[in-house]
């Protein structure tokens, strides 16, 4: 039997990584009332109406997610590239992830962080179809298909 591909363990690098996901979720919501969900504030950040007062968080937000792996090249850390390079592939996956989105009114931070934290039912629903729906994807694309 075949083992697969190996993704490497990095209980360290995940801890602060959880850690300062959890960090911003908690300020965004003591700062502004919201929750820390990309999508929520992808959307309203691209909202035409409202007042830009609002917008600007949000553009900071995307912005510290764009600049943070940025940042750590510059203090000479490695950063590496692990999404594939199949734009069809990649284009049907974030069509499937956006309607998965509009679908359960959310994302996997806004969800699986904010709404758990919160006691959501409605994200305890969402986590657990989503995660079901990453083990089988993983399972099928490294065990049945073999691939990446």
């Amino acid at each position: 039997m075949e083992i697969g591909i190996q993704t490497p363990f990095t209980p360290w690098a995940s801890l602060l990584g959880g850690v300062l996901i959890g960090l911003s979720a908690v300020m965004v919501m003591a700062l502004f009332g919201r929750i820390a969900g990309i999508a929520g504030i992808t959307q309203g950040a691209m909202a035409l109406p409202g007042a830009p007062r609002d917008r600007d968080w949000r553009w900071a937000f995307l912005a510290g997610l764009m600049l943070a792996p940025l940042a750590v090249m510059a203090l000479g850390g490695p950063v590496a590239q692990t999404v594939p390079d199949n734009l069809p592939g990649m284009a049907a996956a974030g069509l499937l992830v956006g309607t998965g989105t509009a679908l359960g009114s959310g994302c996997t931070s806004g969800h699986g962080v904010c709404g758990l934290a919160r006691l959501s039912g409605r994200s305890l629903a969402a986590v657990a179809t989503f995660m079901a729906a990453g083990f089988v994807t993983v399972f099928v694309l490294r065990h049945i298909l073999g691939g990446a």
